[in-house]
């Protein structure tokens, strides 16, 4: 391939591994992963509540990984509330999962970033070592999406399989118990789920310059192996 179109490949696979970066780390500060709504069990219970009569037990919420608010209510008018992860829940929450997602978030920023100047590299200078050339591309592209899949899935089983929404809203509630009614995953969420699918496709794109995948041998590598099997 010309050398014009690998610079416009890499090029391509820089920028759009910049805007990764930019992405999750807005995503990683803004409390916009998940949006909520919960049912104050105890006081429709009281009351026997059913219908329209429901909406006065209705509380919502919205989160993210280190910080949430949210509005309670259960029959006597709405409660605001906000709540900081770090270090108010540490107690309720499953922390090694939450802090996993919050590790795992960072380094895709780091890895999206070194990828972005690798690719650079690639474009505009003579990547003379092994890590600066194709290898390390995959690898940091491979890294990168690895991340940006297990932030993803952690956080969704922390959020389905842990009931992080339930715990947040029963958070420091003696006297009333909530029931979570619908979680819907909100921007950050998604920034970091489509980051994944940019990963994956910038390795495709690094296969478009013309650059085989680490370990798989080249036509050429063949025949020569193929003539100096005949010549013994």
């Amino acid at each position: 391939m010309p050398n014009q179109q690998k610079k416009v490949i890499f090029c391509m696979a820089g920028a759009l591994s910049f805007v990764c970066a930019l992405g999750v780390v807005t995503a990683l500060g803004t409390p916009l992963w998940i949006k909520a709504t919960f049912l104050c069990k105890t006081g429709a219970l009281l009351v026997n509540a059913s219908g329209q009569e429901l909406d006065k037990f209705m509380g919502e919420m919205q989160y993210g990984l280190f910080r949430g608010e949210g509005v309670r209510q259960c029959g006597l008018g709405a409660r605001p509330f906000r709540i900081s992860f770090f270090p108010d829940l540490l107690k309720a929450i499953p922390v090694s999962i939450h802090v996993n997602v919050v590790l795992f978030s960072v380094i895709l920023i780091v890895s999206t970033l070194v990828g972005t100047a690798f690719f650079m590299y690639n474009a505009f200078g003579k990547p003379f070592e092994t890590l600066h050339g194709p290898l390390g591309l995959y690898l940091l592209s491979f890294i990168s999406g690895s991340c940006g899949c297990l932030v993803t899935i952690l956080f969704a089983s922390e959020v389905k399989i842990h009931h992080l929404s339930e715990k947040i809203a029963n958070y420091k509630e003696g006297t009333y118990v909530y029931k979570t009614q619908s979680e819907k995953y909100t921007t950050s969420f998604w920034v970091v789920f489509i980051c994944f699918f940019v990963h994956f496709l910038n390795g495709l794109l690094i296969r478009l310059a013309g650059f085989q995948f680490p370990f798989a041998k080249s036509k050429d590598t063949e025949t020569t192996n193929v003539a100096a099997d005949l010549m013994y």
